[in-house]
C-alpha cells in the first residue's frame, strides 16, 4: 500500500463524519473567513507567496473544491485543523465566506491531522518532512520502523530525514529556503563548524559532491576512532570494575602514546578517588 492510501485512511478516519442525521445536517457549512484563525501548532510554517497566488487564481476559477476543516474554539471563532493554505488563498481573493466541515477535536487529533496532512503534501520542504515525523512519533508514542510502515516508507529514508534536525536551526532554515538540498544538508550532519560550511556552499555554488568531499576525510577519521581495539575495550571494563568508576582509553595517532579518563557522577565520587589516588 502506498504513502497516499495509508496517510489518506489515516486522515480519513480521524476527520470522518459519522452517519447520523444530527451531524449530516450540519455537513459543509458557510463560515465568515474573519472568524477562521490558524492553528498556532501548524508544523507547516513556509507558505511561498507565489504558490498561494497560483491556488488563489485556482479557486476564483473553479471554487473552492475541497473544504476547509474546522474546529469551534471560544468566542465564535473557528481554529483549522486542516486546511490553512486554501483559508490563505482565500484570503488573497477577498473571499468573505469559504466552506468548512466543523469537528470537535481534542488538541492532540488536531495535531495529528494537520501533521498527516502536511505529509500527503508534494510541495513539503525536508525540514517540514521531518519536524511532521517527528511529531507523530510523539504523539503516537511510536517508533522510526512503526512510522515508517504507517506512512509507506523505509526505516531507513525516516532515520535519514530525522537526523537533519540535528543541524543547526540556521542550516535547516537554509533548507527551507531553498538555498541548500537535502544532499547539501545531510552531507553537514555531525561536521564541525557545519554553519560555516553551509555558508561556502551557498557563496561559491558547490555541489553536493563537492561538499561530500570535503567533509568525507572528517567522517572518515571520526569512524576510525570510533572502532576501538576490542583488548582496549576489555582493559577498560576491567579498570572500571576495580575502581568503579567508568573509564576511557585513548592512543594517540603515533600509538605510543595516549590519555586515561575517569568519569566521576558527583563531588563524593570525586572526592573518594581523590583520596585513593593521593594513598
Amino acid at each position: 500500500m502506498n504513502k497516499e492510501n495509508k496517510l489518506g485512511m489515516g486522515l480519513g478516519v480521524l476527520l470522518s463524519t459519522p452517519n447520523n442525521k444530527k451531524e449530516s445536517t450540519n455537513g459543509i457549512k458557510k463560515i465568515n473567513i474573519s472568524q477562521i484563525i490558524p492553528n498556532p501548532s501548524q508544523p507547516r510554517k513556509n507558505f511561498k507567496d507565489e504558490d498561494l497566488k497560483q491556488l488563489s487564481s485556482s479557486i476564483k476559477n473553479q471554487g473552492l473544491i475541497q473544504p476547509i476543516i474546522v474546529k469551534p474554539t471560544t468566542d465564535k471563532q473557528f481554529q483549522i485543523i486542516a486546511g490553512e493554505r486554501r483559508w490563505r488563498a482565500c484570503q488573497l481573493n477577498g473571499m468573505h465566506e469559504v466552506d468548512c466541515v466543523i469537528k470537535d477535536l481534542d488538541d492532540t487529533n488536531v495535531l495529528e491531522a494537520a501533521l498527516i496532512e502536511n505529509i500527503q503534501r508534494e510541495d513539503l520542504n525536508v525540514i517540514e518532512e521531518a519536524n511532521a515525523y517527528k511529531g507523530l512519533i510523539e504523539i503516537k508514542n511510536i517508533n522510526n520502523e512503526k512510522l515508517a510502515q504507517l506512512i509507506g516508507k523505509s526505516a531507513s529514508h525516516v532515520s535519514n530525514i530525522l537526523r537533519l534536525l540535528e543541524l543547526d536551526k540556521k542550516i535547516q532554515q537554509m533548507v527551507i529556503d531553498g538555498d541548500l538540498s537535502m544532499g547539501h544538508a545531510r552531507a553537514l550532519i555531525g561536521v564541525p563548524d557545519a554553519l560555516n560550511k553551509a555558508k561556502d556552499i551557498i557563496d561559491k555554488k558547490l555541489s553536493v559532491r563537492q561538499i561530500e568531499k570535503i567533509t568525507s576525510e572528517y567522517k572518515k577519521n571520526k569512524t576510525k576512532k570510533s572502532l576501538k581495539d576490542p583488548n582496549i575495550i576489555d582493559l577498560e571494563k576491567e579498570l572500571s570494575d576495580k575502581i568503579g568508576l567508568k573509564t576511557s582509553i585513548q592512543f594517540n595517532d603515533n600509538g605510543s602514546s595516549g590519555s586515561l579518563t575517569l568519569f566521576y557522577s558527583d563531588l563524593n565520587q570525586l572526592d573518594d578517588l581523590m583520596k585513593r589516588l593521593k594513598k
